[in-house]
């Protein structure tokens, strides 16, 4: 049997501000493309769909697209998982009918026993879960890690297994030994919710979410396929993509998606990121974080390269803040708090307040002293 395997889509993220969804629906294109032109049998998403419990009426929307087309329009098998970021509850809504078309959307911890059955492989969906599932579940108050629980669940679906097939875990944890960046959620404190893989060997492949890069973990058959969009500047250096796997015999090949707008990092002096004859050779319109390696004060210097790189997602000094020699102007704390507000503005600006900023300024006055 032939598979994709993707996860952690996060519909309804933004990058900064910046919404990603033309960036997120470009993903999905490709991915569908994969997936025809592979003939794969079936599509694996392992968790984390939505970026929030409650999404907004735009995401449902945008995910509802994508699964209609996938699953009703190219008629491929889905196999998803809830992840942490998502509702379970909210998740499973209609799930009921979906099994008629076979979208297997499994979000209970229950349901990880109940393998979805291809002619040659089983596949055994487990929702991202808390410890104290697994303890309801299994009536057993010693477990109070995921690990614990993860041991008795195995030991459950390996009595599941059929010896003529091959099988495979489609599962949303931290992997012990996984490295993690800053976009992603912790589900982990102190280990409590770390997932040995040396657990995992029973099963032939396992299928996970929740990490953002594929090079998160390099165990021979527990891989995390990595999120198909940059979430962050943290992922500016991962490839992002999606992986083929074949059960038998036995092969896994990633396939590298292409953002229309990448996240990268563009270090140099503003002077040159300013020159025509650089910026010219650059993706102007890519998610940037700009490090600056200029010492010396530059006045509006964000406005000045927005301009020029429209999606400035950070602006930072290479070498840290600039220090000056300039001595702070001493302002007499007694003054009324606009009149205080007025000459910091003009001390740190260099400029005088327009009618507009102190109306704002007042605005946020009378609202701050309605809260005192």
């Amino acid at each position: 049997m032939r598979f994709l395997h993707t996860a952690d889509w996060h519909i309804g993220k933004k990058l900064h501000g910046f919404d990603l969804t033309e960036e997120q629906d470009i993903a999905y294109q490709q991915i569908r493309q994969l997936a025809i032109d592979e003939k794969v049998d079936a599509v694996v998403i392992a968790g984390d769909l939505y970026d929030r419990a409650i999404p907004n009426e735009k995401s449902v929307t945008q995910l509802d697209d994508m699964l209609i087309d996938l699953n009703l329009k190219q008629h491929f098998p889905v196999l998803a998982i809830s992840g942490n970021h998502d509702s379970a509850t909210r998740l499973r809504t209609g799930s009921r009918w979906f099994k008629e078309t076979k979208y297997y959307l499994y979000t209970k911890f229950s349901q990880a026993l109940t393998p979805v059955e291809f002619d040659d492989t089983q596949f055994f969906l487990l929702p991202y879960f808390e410890p104290f599932e697994a303890r309801q579940y299994f009536e057993d108050d010693r477990i109070r890690t995921a690990e614990a629980g993860m041991i008795k669940l195995m030991a459950a679906m390996q009595a599941k297994f059929d010896s003529t097939k091959k099988h495979v875990l489609v599962a949303h944890f931290f992997a012990a030994g996984s490295e993690h960046v800053d976009s992603e959620t912790q589900v982990m404190v102190g280990g409590l919710n770390a997932i040995p893989v040396d657990l995992l060997a029973p099963f032939d492949y396992v299928a996970l979410g929740h990490l953002h890069g594929k090079d998160a973990l390099h165990a021979d058959r527990v891989r995390y396929s990595g999120s198909p969009v940059k979430f962050s500047v943290s992922e500016a250096n991962q490839q992002k993509g999606v992986w083929i796997v074949d059960t038998d015999p036995f092969e896994m090949t990633f396939k590298p998606l292409t953002p229309k707008r990448d996240v990268r990092v563009l270090e140099n002096d503003f002077e040159t990121l300013t020159n025509p004859e650089f910026y010219q050779q650059q993706k102007q319109d890519d998610y940037l974080a700009i490090r600056l390696t200029d010492k010396r004060v530059i006045p509006n210097v964000m406005q000045a390269l927005r301009e020029i790189y429209p999606n400035i997602i950070e602006l930072e000094r290479a070498d840290g803040p600039v220090v000056t020699d300039t001595a702070t102007a001493q302002i007499d704390p007694t003054l009324a708090p606009m009149t205080l507000m007025t000459k910091f503005f003009e001390q740190t600006t260099a400029g005088e307040m327009t009618a507009q900023q102190q109306q704002w300024a007042e605005q946020a006055l009378t609202t701050a002293n309605k809260g005192d």
